[in-house]
C-alpha cells in the first residue's frame, strides 16, 4: 500500500536513528506531525521555533548524529532562522523541515506566504523545495546526505498538501547514507615549506581552535619537539587546555594569560584548526596556518605558510622531518608570564569574596566549575557569560561546553541545554545564562518543565547587558540603555512549576549550587551578580585605553561619577600590572 510523503519522510528519519523532532505543531505541518504520531519519534514541543533549531543543533553536536527541527509556514519558518544560522555555523548535522503554504497558492501573495528557499539560503548547505511526492522522496535523501557529509544544515521546504500525497517511487530515499569522514593529507610542497619555516625559526608558538578536536596528542607532540607555547581560541579550550604543559591561555576580548605575548613575540606563529576572527589580536608577520578547509586560510591575517589538511594528518606528516629544539627559554618565559597573569588577574575575585555583594560573577562561575560533574555539559549564553566560562570553566577531557561562538546570538544557552539534555537525561547539563539571554526565550522554561528535563539553569542576574556596556566603553561611549529594572527569575521559574533557588548573599552560593546540582529535576538558580564586573582583556590597546578614558570623562560630565567610580573599583583586579 502506498504511503504519503509525510510517512515516507518520517520513516526515513527513523532509519537514520532520529529519536525526536523539535518544533511547534500545527497548520501546514499537520501531515508530518500525524506521521510522527505513528512513529517511534518523540515530538519536543518548544515555545518558539528558534529554540527548536538551537536544541536540534546542540543535540547533534553532542551525539554526532542527525537531528531534526520543524516549523510551519510563514512565521514558523522565519522563527527557525536564528537557531539554524547557529547550527549551520557550528557544523551541526541538522535537518530543518520548513513546511510551506499549499502549492497551488505559491506566488499569489497567499496568507503567510514567504519564500523559504531564499530565506534559508545563507544558513544552510542544502535547501530545496518539494514539488511532488516522488521528487520529495529523492531530495529527502539528498538533504540528509548533505548534512551527514558535513555540509551544515539542510532544509526541506514542504508544501502541506504535497506532504499528504502518496509516493510511488522510493528508489533513492531507500539508499544508505554515507557518514564516513575521509582524512585529508597535506600537499607535499606545502608541508615541506612549513617544515623549513619551523626549523629556521628560533621560537614558535601554536594557536589552536576547535579543529584540533581529534588532534590533541599530535599537537602536544609537536609542541614538545619544538618547545612551543600553546594558546587557543575559545573553541579549542576544552580540547587542549587540560593536562597541557605548554598552556598559555586565550587571546582576544575573552582572553587571559600569556597567549597574546607568545603569539606576537615568537619568530613563527602556527594557526592550527582555527578561524579565530579577531584579526586585531593576530600578528601580521611570519604566520603559518593549517586547516582542513582551504577557504579558511588567509582570511584573518597574512599567511606565509599555508597547509591544507587534517590537523592530525598534517602534524604526523611533518613531525619526522622537524629538527628538535633544545632551547626552551622562550617557552619557560611564557609559562611564567601565564602563571603570573592567572594569579593576578583571573584568580582575583574568587578568593575572600564571601562577604562582597552584589555577588562577583567570577566567584559564582568558579564554584559552579568546582561543584559540577566531571562529565557535565555546559551551555553558555553570549555576552559576559562567555567571559566567565572562558576563564573559569576547567576542561578535563570529559566535559563539553557549547555556545553561539560563531553566530554570536543571545538566548542560546537554555534551548541548547534542552537539546543536550534530551539526548541524555542522565548526564548533567548546566547553563551559564545571562538574564538578557534568558529573558529573550524565557518561554522555553515551560518546555523544560513539560518534558521534565533535569537542566540546571544558573542565571547570572546583573540587570545589565554587560558585554554591550563593555563594547560601548572601549569605543569611548558612556554606557546607555544597558541596564534595566531588576527581575526575580526565581519567582518566574516557580510560577512555571520549576524548582528555584534565589541567591543574593555570596555566603549562600556554595550551598545553593550544591542543592541545585543534587536535585533530580529541573532547577533554576537566580544569582544576583555585580553589574559592574566587566571583563578587561589582558592586552589593552591604546585605542581601548583611550576609549575607556573618553567614556569616563563623558560620564563624569554627565553627572555619573558615582557609577564610574563603582565600575573602577569593580575592575581594579582586572587591570594588567604592566599598565
Amino acid at each position: 500500500m502506498a504511503k504519503n510523503y509525510a510517512h515516507v519522510l518520517v520513516e526515513a528519519l527513523e532509519r537514520q536513528g532520529v529519536k525526536r523532532i523539535y518544533g511547534v505543531v500545527g497548520d501546514s505541518l499537520n501531515p508530518i506531525v500525524d506521521a510522527v504520531r505513528d512513529s517511534s519519534i518523540e515530538w519536543i514541543h518548544v515555545r518558539n521555533e528558534e529554540a527548536a533549531a538551537f536544541a536540534a543543533g546542540a543535540e547533534s553536536l553532542i551525539t554526532g548524529e542527525l537531528t531534526v527541527c520543524a516549523g510551519s509556514c510563514g512565521p514558523g519558518n522565519t522563527h527557525l532562522i536564528q537557531g539554524l544560522y547557529d547550527a549551520h555555523r557550528n557544523g551541526a548535522k541538522t535537518l530543518a523541515l520548513a513546511s510551506h503554504i499549499p502549492s497551488r497558492q505559491i506566488g499569489s501573495q497567499f496568507f503567510q506566504e514567504t519564500h523559504p528557499q531564499q530565506i534559508f539560503q545563507e544558513c544552510s548547505g542544502y535547501c530545496e523545495m518539494v514539488n511532488s511526492p516522488d521528487q520529495g522522496a529523492v531530495i529527502t535523501h539528498h538533504a540528509i546526505q548533505s548534512t551527514m557529509a558535513g555540509k551544515g544544515v539542510s532544509v526541506l521546504v514542504i508544501p502541506g498538501d504535497i506532504a499528504a500525497d502518496e509516493v510511488e517511487d522510493t528508489t533513492i530515499i531507500d539508499s544508505a547514507i554515507a557518514s564516513g569522514c575521509p582524512v585529508a593529507y597535506p600537499d607535499a610542497q606545502e608541508a615541506a615549506a612549513l617544515v623549513k619555516a619551523i626549523n629556521e625559526a628560533k621560537t614558535v608558538t601554536l594557536f589552536v581552535g576547535a579543529g584540533i578536536k581529534n588532534a590533541r596528542e599530535q599537537v602536544l607532540q609537536l609542541a614538545e619537539k619544538i618547545k612551543a607555547p600553546i594558546g587557543h581560541a575559545f573553541g579549542g579550550k576544552h580540547y587542549i587546555q587540560y593536562d597541557n604543559p605548554f598552556e598559555v591561555g586565550m587571546s582576544g576580548l575573552l582572553g587571559y594569560g600569556a597567549c597574546h605575548e607568545a603569539s606576537h613575540e615568537a619568530d613563527l606563529l602556527i594557526l592550527i584548526g582555527t578561524d579565530f576572527p579577531y584579526n586585531d589580536f593576530l600578528p601580521k608577520k611570519n604566520v603559518a596556518q593549517i586547516d582542513v578547509d582551504g577557504s579558511h586560510i588567509g582570511r584573518r591575517t597574512t599567511i606565509k605558510y599555508p597547509v591544507v589538511g587534517d590537523a592530525a594528518a598534517v602534524i604526523e606528516n611533518i613531525l619526522p622531518h622537524i629538527q628538535e629544539k633544545t632551547d626552551r627559554s622562550f617557552l619557560d618565559k611564557m609559562l611564567k608570564k601565564h602563571c603570573k597573569a592567572l594569579e593576578s588577574v583571573v584568580g582575583a575575585y574568587t578568593h575572600d569574596v564571601e562577604k562582597h555583594t552584589p555577588i562577583h560573577p567570577e566567584y559564582a562561575a568558579s564554584l559552579i566549575d568546582e561543584l559540577a560533574a566531571e562529565d557535565a555539559i555546559f551551555t553558555v549564553d553570549t555576552g559576559m557569560c562567555n567571559v566567565w566560562a572562558a576563564r573559569y570553566l576547567t576542561p578535563n577531557g570529559k566535559r563539553v561546553d557549547m555556545g553561539s561562538y560563531r553566530h554570536g546570538t543571545m538566548a542560546n544557552a537554555l534551548p541548547q541545554a534542552i537539546g543536550a539534555q534530551a539526548a541524555d537525561r542522565n548526564r548533567q547539563v548546566c547553563t551559564f545564562s545571562g538574564d538578557g539571554g534568558l529573558s529573550m526565550l524565557m518561554g522555553e522554561l515551560i518546555t523544560v518543565k513539560q518534558h521534565d528535563l533535569p537542566v540546571k539553569m544558573f542565571v547570572f542576574n546583573n540587570s545589565s547587558l554587560g558585554m554591550v556596556k563593555l563594547e560601548m566603553l572601549v569605543q569611548g561611549m558612556p554606557e546607555y540603555e544597558t541596564d534595566h529594572d531588576h527581575v526575580n527569575y526565581a519567582q518566574i521559574a516557580q510560577g512555571v512549576g520549576i524548582k528555584a533557588i534565589r541567591i543574593e548573599d555570596p555566603r549562600d552560593l556554595r550551598a545553593g549550587i550544591q542543592e541545585a546540582l543534587a536535585y533530580p529535576g529541573p532547577v533554576l538558580v537566580d544569582m544576583v551578580t555585580d553589574p559592574n564586573a566587566l571583563s578587561i582583556p589582558p592586552n589593552i590597546t591604546w585605542e581601548m585605553l583611550m576609549g575607556f578614558s573618553k567614556a569616563a570623562t563623558r560620564t563624569v560630565f554627565g553627572g555619573g561619577v558615582g557609577a564610574m567610580l563603582t565600575m573602577a573599583r569593580s575592575n581594579l583586579r582586572n587591570i594588567p600590572r604592566s599598565l
